[in-house]
């Protein structure tokens, strides 16, 4: 025999052709449920954590404060918890939009402070129609952002200075929409508080939601898989996605059932939930949040491979401007007022922080609108349970500032580790 001849093979599969992402040994994926936690460990030690060490934060931190006072997982607790956490949730998500691309916008909290100003001001005080109001609100907050990217792209200036000098002069706007009053109080019986606060879904509208979403996801899998083998990919096998869908269902069931003791799921909340699955699918499924994830992870490559850089920036930073206005809609319409120190405080922290310790990396690149959900989830679960114990204000910052920094460590290290193994 000689050495251009090969020997007829005795494997019974080899007839079989292999799926085009299996031929090459070195993209071999893994098969089955040892497989699956084989290539899952590799992950791990090779630095791709993802959400693993938030899971592993809330799990300890929910037994923590259980230990301490059994009233932290009531049904009345967690209410409370999911609406306190919504108006700052949503600045998150215009966080990680940012820091996808390696950038930061410190003037939202100022950016909310303006947008609840603009909306009591107009709807309180010249008695504008609470819609209008908010798209004024909302307007207000696409043009600061719009004037960050277009100072962004024309200097160069780096977004820490810009959007420093936007924090101030929003504040400013904020005092001079607000008056000498100092205060516009919303009322309590208008349609923005009752939504923002009283207004919560019918139970059977909650569940029936527990099962549409696993049924989507589901139907959107089988979709996207058999797109795949129609293009000689390798897919996941029906099973293992069902099973997927059927543990979300039983989370999401459990989760309405919790809540539903007491007074339910908030529309708020609702709100809150929607914007992130949505931002999360603009993410990885479009053309622009792809263009985003590439110029966070090389600029210079993403602008060589022909992405618009200049118009993602421009986008990015309106988007991060309209989401912290919706917040400070959303803060101002719970609160049922606006004033001077409304958007102040820890606002800046807590959105920033929950973006980081949620998963998305500071060095850009990484990251996804679910970030947002577990990192603001991590941030009120510490707040709330140390309100829980009486714990003053000062060891909550205290707190809070620790696992941000936890957070940020754990992210330098992965980054690190992933760089090592050919992964970054």
């Amino acid at each position: 025999m000689t050495a251009s001849q090969t020997p007829p093979s005795t494997d019974p599969t080899a007839s079989v052709e292999a799926p085009a992402d299996l031929q090459d040994e070195r993209l071999i994926a893994s098969q089955g449920l040892g497989g699956w936690a084989a290539a899952t460990w590799d992950r791990i030690r090779s630095g791709d954590l993802g959400s693993l060490p938030v899971v592993i934060g809330l799990v300890i931190i929910w037994a923590v404060f259980y230990a301490l006072n059994p009233a932290f997982i009531s049904s009345r607790n967690l209410v409370n918890l999911t609406l306190q956490m919504v108006p700052i949730g949503v600045l998150a998500i215009g966080v990680v939009l940012v820091l996808l691309l390696g950038e930061i916008d410190l003037s939202i909290g100022s950016m909310s402070g303006l947008s609840g100003a603009v909306l009591a001001v107009l709807f309180v005080s010249h008695g504008v129609s609470a819609w209008l109001a908010v798209l004024a609100a909302l307007a207000t907050g696409a043009v600061a952002g719009l004037v960050y990217g277009l100072l962004f792209n024309r200097f160069g200036v780096p977004s820490f200075v810009i959007t420093l000098a936007g924090l101030l002069i929003l504040l400013g706007l904020q005092l001079r929409v607000l008056g000498t009053d100092g205060t516009v109080n919303i009322p309590f019986e208008s349609s923005l508080v009752q939504f923002a606060s009283q207004q919560f879904l019918p139970a059977w509208l909650a569940y029936l939601l527990a099962v549409a979403v696993p049924a989507l996801y589901l139907l959107a899998r089988v979709r996207t898989n058999q797109r795949r083998s129609a293009a000689g990919l390798s897919a996941p096998t029906f099973a293992a996605v069902a099973v997927r869908a059927v543990l979300l269902a039983l989370g999401l069931a459990l989760a309405v059932y919790v809540l539903g003791r007491d007074r339910g799921l908030s529309y708020m909340v609702l709100l809150f939930l929607v914007l992130v699955v949505v931002m999360d699918l603009v993410i990885r499924r479009t053309t622009w949040g792809r263009s985003v994830l590439a110029i966070g992870g090389n600029v210079e490559a993403a602008r060589r491979a022909g992405i618009n850089v200049k118009r993602v920036y421009l986008t990015v930073f309106t988007l991060c401007s309209t989401f912290a206005a919706l917040g400070g809609i959303l803060a101002a319409s719970r609160l049922a007022s606006a004033n001077q120190s409304s958007g102040g405080a820890d606002t800046n922290l807590n959105a920033i922080a929950a973006a980081v310790i949620g998963g998305t990396s500071l060095f850009g690149g990484r990251g996804s609108a679910y970030s947002a959900l577990l990192g603001i989830f991590v941030i009120y679960s510490i707040s709330n349970g140390l309100a829980l114990l009486s714990v003053s204000a000062d060891i909550r910052y205290v707190v809070t500032g620790a696992v941000l920094l936890l957070a940020v460590v754990v992210d330098s290290l992965s980054r690190r580790s992933r760089a090592a193994h050919g992964r970054a």
